[in-house]
């Protein structure tokens, strides 16, 4: 029995849903979102509220029943408010600055590093002196955020020994002790 593909879902004030030919789509007041469901999976929406059943117990079908209840979930709440990552910049030097959708980070290398940010992001980065440079993707769709934020980490992971690099807020970096003092 799946736990999350049997939670029915509540629509906020302000949402529309659609489905029709295996397609679903969500409006609201932060975008549109839209995902593809399998046929397997059939949906019911009634009283502001929506359900999913699976047409058989096979193992693939239940992993997708609790997969799509979750899709449409991160949907609902994507458009109504919006999911919101933040990223450290942290290290000697390192700098990031955000003009309108380009990311310009400088990270150790010898030149600067510039990333298109896509246009459902929204991205900006705050200095401040003495503190690590933070760098906010704010947007509607939660699976291009977490690709987006994740390929920005991607540049310079953390280091366990000087804990450099880019890290998510909050993120805990395990450090290592350095080579042991000679006699």
């Amino acid at each position: 029995m799946s736990r999350i593909g049997n939670a029915p879902i509540t629509i906020p004030e302000g949402v529309e849903i659609s489905h029709a030919d295996g397609f679903v789509t969500i409006k609201g007041k932060k975008g549109e979102l839209s995902q593809e469901i399998d046929e397997t999976i059939s949906m019911n929406v009634e009283d502001n509220i929506i359900t999913l059943s699976r047409s058989s117990n096979a193992p693939e079908t239940r992993s997708k029943h609790g997969l799509y209840r979750a899709l449409i979930n991160n949907m609902i709440i994507g458009v109504s408010e919006g999911f919101k990552k933040e990223l450290q910049v942290i290290g000697v030097g390192y700098r990031a600055v955000a003009k309108g959708q380009l990311l310009e980070l400088a990270l150790g290398f010898s030149h600067a590093v510039v990333l298109e940010i896509p246009s459902e992001i929204k991205v900006s980065a705050q200095t401040e002196k003495g503190k690590a440079p933070i760098v906010t993707l704010e947007s509607h769709d939660k699976q291009l955020l977490g690709q987006v934020a994740s390929k920005i980490r991607s540049l310079r992971k953390p280091e366990p020994y000087k804990g450099k690099g880019i890290r998510y807020m909050g993120e805990e970096v395990r450090r290592k002790a350095g080579k042991a003092a000679s006699k």
